[in-house]
């Protein structure tokens, strides 16, 4: 099981890497819009649609993946969307990553191995009591809302882009909780069960916001400020959500220490990715 949420959640990553690349083509083409006018305008774009294809797929991919394994497991797995975001994304200006970008890709899969190996995500369970979903609830939406209104103050394109990322990763994380719990109404009670469960329609209005977010995201300034924002963010709330939703377990004590590590070579990773590959800021455009 564990070896298939692996899978899945690696080709989720690549899926979604994909779309992310052509969205960004898409979003950079039509400057000086936000909100469903940006949404309107994209639609009309083919690079969008198949940005769109490529989140769907990394959808269902996510799904499966996370029926199969924890969630702590699966959505830090997420995480090498980056990598193969850029690997996708050069070709399309004719570019090759330089050495230093591939040292750097390295350090991020490092990283990652690292964490997820100190961590050890297991345990855990499909659902989650409404004690559990309220409070989850109020703090992401609430976290959510208040990305929006500070970029609202301000007019600095990194500080709005890494906001705006930042309440994207956290509607990501809801969304894969959501969809844990839907997914696992449906692998144990049918498609009935799916149909009439409230997670269902609520990773459905989630997933559209956080989708949202991350279109005025990647059009309000450069990846290099929305990129780590939307990594790090999604899989810190993904890991919390699944051990205060699911009752997974992580290592703690001084395994806390090569996680610690583990995920500031990441984070070195994920910002020096955005600057070592040539005109990433036009990558997509």
């Amino acid at each position: 099981m564990m070896v298939l949420a692996v899978l899945f959640a690696v080709l989720g990553a690549v899926s979604n890497a994909a779309g992310t690349a052509f969205q960004r083509k898409a979003a950079s083409a039509v400057p000086g819009r936000s909100g469903l006018r940006l949404l309107l305008a994209l639609m009309r774009r083919p690079a969008w649609a198949v940005g769109i294809v490529g989140v769907a797929g990394a959808a269902v991919f996510q799904a499966l993946a996370l029926v199969n394994g924890p969630m702590a497991l699966v959505q830090p797995l997420f995480m090498l969307e980056l990598p193969f975001a850029l690997l996708i994304a050069v070709p399309l200006m004719h570019r090759r990553p330089s050495p230093e970008g591939w040292r750097t890709i390295a350090v991020v899969v490092a990283g990652l191995a690292l964490l997820l190996a100190s961590a050890a995500p297991s345990g855990g369970r499909q659902q989650a009591s409404m004690q559990r979903w309220i409070p989850a609830l109020a703090l992401t939406l609430g976290a959510i809302a208040v990305t929006v209104l500070l970029v609202r103050s301000s007019s600095s394109p990194l500080f709005r882009a890494a906001a705006l990322a930042t309440g994207a990763a956290i509607g990501n994380a809801l969304t894969a909780a959501l969809m844990k719990s839907a997914t696992g109404r449906l692998a144990d009670d049918g498609l009935a069960a799916f149909l009439t469960a409230w997670q269902t329609y609520g990773f459905a209005l989630t997933g559209i916001a956080a989708l949202l977010l991350l279109e005025n995201a990647l059009q309000a300034g450069p990846l290099v400020a929305s990129q780590p924002a939307l990594t790090i963010g999604d899989a810190a709330v993904s890991l919390l959500l699944g051990v205060a939703l699911f009752d997974e377990s992580v290592r703690t004590g001084w395994w806390l220490l090569p996680e610690v590590a583990g995920a500031g070579l990441i984070l070195w990773g994920v910002t020096r990715l955005t600057r070592v590959v040539p005109h990433l800021v036009d990558v997509m455009r």
